[in-house]
């Protein structure tokens, strides 16, 4: 079954046990319902329709895209015509091969389409700002969001559909210096599609025609976050994720208004000339499990706030991985992996790992082919495979990146993170294998950098033979400065301790940091002749610390070690080791290489729920509860 709109799906769900409805109580947007939403998220409940809502006249979905189950029942009519979509891309000539595989592909191509209408139901009614529902998901969030935003724009300089983009950043609605039912702010972080528009405009002077929907068909929401083929237009890949065309109100609109969204606020982002009008947005409770801070962003000027009757406001709630966000890249990643080699040549596997905020680390598996007759292989395609990966799409946000090459392993994945870990620290020449970029842009959500947007990446590339054995236990000789103390091992080879409390000012080195290199120097001498052991004498070493801030949680799982490492270090500051040195500009050390993961002066706070509303929805989730079984 295809949904032209959301309401359709709504009862598609709640028909097949999908969804549940809650009537009997009214429910708090603010701080409470987010909080819900989490809480369902984890315990992997049906999709919540909350009818009463504080202040508000409109109910409110949550979790809706919680679980791969459900996502993949919503778009269970298209998604072979989808496939077969990106299967041609990857490769044209397997619809010859297979012709069969492609039944469903002339209709997904059609449904591509987008259809122009007069009008819809998104225009039947008109409201305003202050009537939308108003949700605060964090305790010193800046105002209320629009979480689940579908921001359509075009190119001045070349408008139509088929140059469209729809993107999904952030909108605050309330707070800070908005002019209340007038203003709202637009995030849009750096490497979106939006800021090419937004250029062309502050280049001629104009404002920027924007319209946000809220709701509408679910796959407006999905084609708003892949990471399409240049040249596909988020509102065509809609029609074929959906099964059906997107219908599009044109004619006398300044842009084109999606017919089925349930809501529609349309504006523009203002200018002066040719500066855009920016006022402080945030703070925000972001997808790293930090708040991303109050900076300038643009303001948009709001015309009208349309909707359609019977209308729904779907919502999530980000933070500290995983989150329902976390379902969209891994049903994002199901389609697209077979796409993977034809955008990045020589390159058969990434990871986004998600545990680690999605962005801060990318893991992948690429070829090393360059130089087949040596004795021995050395990172060199995959440098050039790594490149190609900080360089493009959205796998250019990447600050660490970590490559191997698939003639050492064919059954290394880079989904068993551990065991990938391992087969790189195995392999690296520390004084080799560790190429930096410096003072270039990062993720705007990542607060490790030198400034907002500005920081280091990390490109980690082994290949070969294993020049080392891990400890699996802490070297009897391994002692710390003053104020390091409670060293563990989390793996082998990988060690924590804890630090000195970190005082150093942004875009500085750590004199913590070189005193504990320069202990180690001393107290652990790597048994190797010019990082060349012998096979059958390799040394067992410590490859790798990560000082941290409290070492008991880091060990204590997983995704506490990828969240705490790779969330608060940025690359060029904050990576050190014994004997380091910097020949012909490149910096290098001996083993152990060090992390400094400690929480810096700088950095934004980490999320933490309110206490009072967690106690709140702990009474509603007891046994005959209206949320019992549900969070």
């Amino acid at each position: 079954m295809s949904y032209s709109n959301l309401q359709e799906c709504v009862y598609d769900l709640e028909q097949n046990r999908h969804l549940v409805r809650i009537n009997g109580f009214e429910v708090d947007p603010n701080l409470e319902l987010a909080a819900i939403q989490r809480r369902a998220y984890r315990a992997g409940s049906p999709a919540l329709l909350f009818s009463r809502v504080k202040g508000s006249i409109f109910p409110m979905l949550a979790n809706l895209y919680g679980t791969q189950e459900r996502l993949r029942y919503i778009f269970r009519s298209s998604l072979r015509g989808v496939e077969a979509l990106l299967r041609t891309k990857a490769d044209p000539h397997d619809i010859l091969k297979h012709p069969l595989r492609y039944r469903s592909l002339p209709k997904a191509i059609f449904s591509m389409l987008p259809r122009k209408v007069r009008t819809g139901p998104v225009l039947e009614n008109r409201t305003t700002l202050a009537q939308l529902p108003h949700l605060v998901s964090w305790p010193k969030d800046g105002g209320a969001y629009i979480t689940l935003p579908l921001v359509y724009t075009e190119p001045p300089a070349n408008p139509g559909l088929f140059t469209s983009n729809l993107g999904m950043y952030r909108v605050q609605i309330s707070g800070n210096d908005y002019i209340p039912d007038h203003e709202v702010g637009l995030h849009y972080q750096i490497h979106r599609g939006i800021g090419p528009h937004h250029m062309q405009a502050l280049e001629r002077g104009d404002s920027l025609p924007v319209n946000i929907f809220v709701g509408g068909p679910p796959a407006l929401t999905l084609a708003a976050i892949m990471p399409l083929p240049e040249g596909m237009p988020e509102i065509c890949f809609a029609g074929a994720l959906g099964g059906r065309r997107i219908s599009m109100i044109t004619g006398n609109n300044i842009l084109p208004i999606a017919a089925e969204a349930d809501f529609c606020i349309s504006g523009h982002l203002r200018s002066s000339q040719g500066k855009a009008a920016t006022k402080p947005e945030g703070p925000f409770g972001d997808h790293l499990g930090y708040y991303s801070l109050t900076h300038d962003f643009p303001v948009m000027q709001v015309d009208a706030v349309y909707h359609r009757t019977n209308a729904i406001w779907p919502f999530t709630s980000v933070g500290r991985p995983p989150q329902e966000d976390t379902e969209f890249g891994g049903f994002i990643h199901a389609l697209t992996e077979a796409l993977i080699p034809t955008v990045f040549t020589g390159v058969h596997e990434v990871h986004a790992v998600d545990a680690a905020g999605v962005h801060p680390l990318l893991l992948a598996i690429g070829s090393e082919r360059y130089v087949p007759f040596a004795d021995n292989r050395i990172p060199q395609e995959l440098l050039t495979c790594g490149l190609g990966l900080l360089g493009n799409t959205q796998t250019s946000l990447t600050k660490y990146l970590f490559i191997a090459a698939r003639e050492d392993a064919s059954t290394l994945s880079c989904h068993h993170i551990l065991e990938f870990l391992t087969h790189i620290l195995l392999r690296t020449q520390f004084n080799r294998d560790l190429h930096f970029i410096t003072r270039t842009t990062i993720d705007t959500l990542d607060y490790s950098g030198i400034s907002l947007n500005q920081g280091s990446k990390l490109l980690w590339a082994a290949a070969g033979k294993p020049i080392r054995k891990l400890l699996t236990a802490l070297p009897s000789q391994l002692t710390l400065p003053e104020g390091f103390s409670n060293a563990r091992l989390f793996a082998p080879g990988i060690a924590l301790c804890q630090g000195p409390k970190h005082v150093a000012p942004r875009n500085t080195s750590s004199q913590d940091m070189e005193i504990l290199a320069t202990h180690l120097a001393h107290t652990l001498v790597a048994a190797s002749t010019n990082g060349k052991p012998a096979e059958k004498s390799l040394p067992e070493e410590l490859a790798l610390i990560v000082v941290v801030d409290d070492a008991d949680f880091v060990c204590s799982s997983l995704d506490n070690f990828l969240w705490t490492t790779f969330t608060r270090s940025d690359p060029a500051t904050d990576i050190y080791g014994p004997h380091s040195a910097s020949p012909t500009k490149h910096w290098g050390c001996s083993a152990p290489l060090i992390i400094d993961a400690r929480g810096k002066s700088f950095h934004a706070p980490p999320l933490e729920d309110d206490p009072d509303v967690e106690r709140k929805i702990d009474a509603l989730a007891v046994k005959n509860g209206p949320l019992y079984g549900l969070v």
